[in-house]
Formats: C-alpha cells, sequence, structure tokens
C-alpha cells in the first residue's frame, strides 16, 4: 500500500509517493534518482548504502523510508560541495583515497559522525567507528590517513 512521504535531503525537500516501509535507499535511488548511496549487500553489513539521519551513520538499505520523515538525510552529495568540500572529503582527495569508489559512501559519512563527536580520535576509536564496514580495494591506512588529517584540518 502506497503513502505520501515527505523526505528532507540533503537540505531539500521531497514528497514521495511509496510503501512506508520501502527501504530508503530504493526512495533515495529510484524516486529521487540519486546515484548514491550504493547498493551492496542490502543486509546493513557492508556500509556502501550509509546516509546520515540527523548526523548519525544509517544503513538505509534496511531503514524504512518512513521512519526518516520529519527527519534530515544527508548523503554524501550532501555532505559538502566541489567548491568547498567537506574535510573528510578534502582529506580523502589529498590522501588519494578512492579506488573504485563503491564504499565510500560508508567512509567518508561514518567519518564525518565521528569527528563531529570527537574531534581528536584515538586509532582504537576510528576502528571501533568504522566496525561493519567494507572495503574490498583495500584502502584502509589511507583512509585512517584521511581521517586523521580531516581532525587537524577541523581543528584550523
Amino acid at each position: 500500500m502506497s503513502k505520501q512521504v515527505s523526505l528532507n535531503v540533503n537540505g531539500a525537500s521531497h514528497t514521495v509517493d511509496v510503501d512506508p516501509d520501502m527501504p530508503l535507499l530504493y526512495a533515495l535511488r529510484d524516486d529521487l534518482k540519486m546515484n548514491n548511496p550504493h547498493f551492496g549487500c542490502g543486509l546493513a553489513q557492508c556500509g556502501a548504502c550509509t546516509v546520515l539521519v540527523d548526523g548519525e551513520p544509517t544503513r538505509s538499505c534496511q531503514t524504512p523510508v518512513a521512519s526518516v520523515e520529519g527527519k534530515k538525510v544527508v548523503t554524501l552529495v550532501g555532505l559538502g560541495t566541489p567548491e568547498k568540500p567537506h574535510p573528510v572529503q578534502q582529506a580523502y582527495v589529498e590522501e588519494s583515497v578512492p579506488q573504485c569508489g563503491y564504499c565510500v559512501n560508508g567512509w567518508i559519512l561514518t567519518a564525518a559522525a565521528l569527528l563531529e563527536k570527537n574531534r581528536n580520535p584515538s586509532d582504537a576509536d576510528i576502528r571501533d567507528g568504522f566496525a561493519g564496514l567494507k572495503c574490498r580495494c583495500g584502502t584502509h591506512m589511507a583512509i585512517f590517513r584521511a581521517v586523521k588529517r580531516a581532525a587537524k584540518i577541523m581543528a584550523g
């Protein structure tokens, strides 16, 4: 059964006519025609579908679209702009992190949320924050360097 659901995605208001139990991922990709987040495992175990919901990393493949009504959803595109990237996005470029880029939604959005709560995370904090994310290219060390660099950028 279809229902109109109001979404705030990247600061813009949208209304979609969908099954309220449909995963948010499908509303973003199919109804709003966004190229990210990505479908990875469909089981909330890889992180490719990560978005921020009211600042918290959320696996959109398992999040019912109706559950985010009235909340702020931010995708990788909404985090920063090419002219003014978020510090994590800037650090990713400077550290040459991306290879295939498929997993980048999970890593960057999770790092951004982590750094909002903890501007000087230890290696253990970063590892704990990234639990459950997968990068099959093996850029983990570059990702850690980028998070450390982003923390320095955010510190000013």
